[in-house]
């Protein structure tokens, strides 16, 4: 027993170092990103490279929004992150209803949804591209975030949550007198606040990173997102590595901020699942 805690005490220490330098390696290229995006262009490229700005400057990011249309994009990103999470609102109220209500064909349908999960999402875009052309949508914001307001995984994931939600709780509130709205907004999504959490965080990295679906249904311009933005930077500046870093920064600086913001509540998510 005393060898055991013996050689319990020894690795830690080796285990906590062992994470430190992992977490240092992991971090050096974000870290050269952030840094580079203040750098002047020529400085990019100094040999040997220095992780710090000798002059830190915000030109690259001005030059983003007064030389390119990136404020465009930022506003069509935002506009696909509002309504994902409209449809992370709607998808939550059909895992609801599949979790707690019994209608005909229920199980059925359920089914039908998991289906859809096993067919890759560039099979897809075809048909639902001649849908939207038929009925005229395509090269509009409404053609670009209508096919993301009802994801077969989030209605699957919501339904697998509540499921474990008591009935007997569900009832008493409707003893009371509680309606199906006011039981579903005051008392399903703050027990289920770790789910809505998870996919929270994976609804926006989605919507913010949408790239392959707006470059097809979109034409103009003026309807691409930052992701689409990033990638004409890439082939119009692609020597100008110092305004790619801070378009690359600008793309990934919100995703860490979320994270970090959700983060108690997707370890509590993740651990639920795992009692369940």
């Amino acid at each position: 027993m005393q060898s055991k805690s013996f050689l319990q005490k020894i690795e830690r220490p080796f285990v906590a170092l062992f994470l430190i330098v992992g977490g240092v390696l992991v971090s050096v290229p974000f870290l050269w990103m952030i840094s580079s995006s203040f750098k002047e262009e020529s400085e990019v490229l100094n040999i040997p490279p220095q992780l710090f700005p000798s002059n830190p400057t915000f030109e690259n990011y001005i030059n983003l929004f007064q030389s390119l249309n990136f404020g465009v994009y930022l506003k069509n990103t935002l506009i696909i992150v509002l309504f994902s999470f409209l449809g992370l609102l709607l998808n939550a109220m059909a895992g609801y209803g599949f979790a707690k209500f019994n209608f005909k064909g229920k199980q059925k349908l359920f089914y039908i949804v998991l289906a859809t999960m096993m067919i890759p999402a560039q099979v897809t875009m075809i048909p639902v591209y001649l849908l939207l052309n038929e009925m005229g949508l395509t090269n509009t914001m409404t053609g670009i975030v209508l096919p993301g307001l009802a994801v077969a995984f989030s209605i699957f994931l919501f339904r697998q949550f509540m499921t474990t939600i008591p009935n007997d709780l569900i009832e008493a509130a409707r003893l009371d007198g509680a309606g199906e709205f006011y039981i579903f907004f005051k008392l399903i999504i703050p027990i289920a606040k770790p789910i809505f959490a998870v996919q929270g965080i994976l609804t926006f990295i989605g919507a913010w990173n949408s790239f392959l679906w707006p470059l097809i249904i979109a034409n103009d311009e003026s309807l691409y997102t930052l992701s689409v933005g990033l990638s004409l930077l890439q082939g119009q500046y692609a020597n100008n590595y110092a305004l790619q870093m801070a378009g690359a920064a600008f793309m990934v600086i919100p995703i860490v901020i979320i994270f970090s913001f959700f983060q108690k509540y997707i370890v509590e998510g993740f651990t639920m699942s795992g009692l369940k």
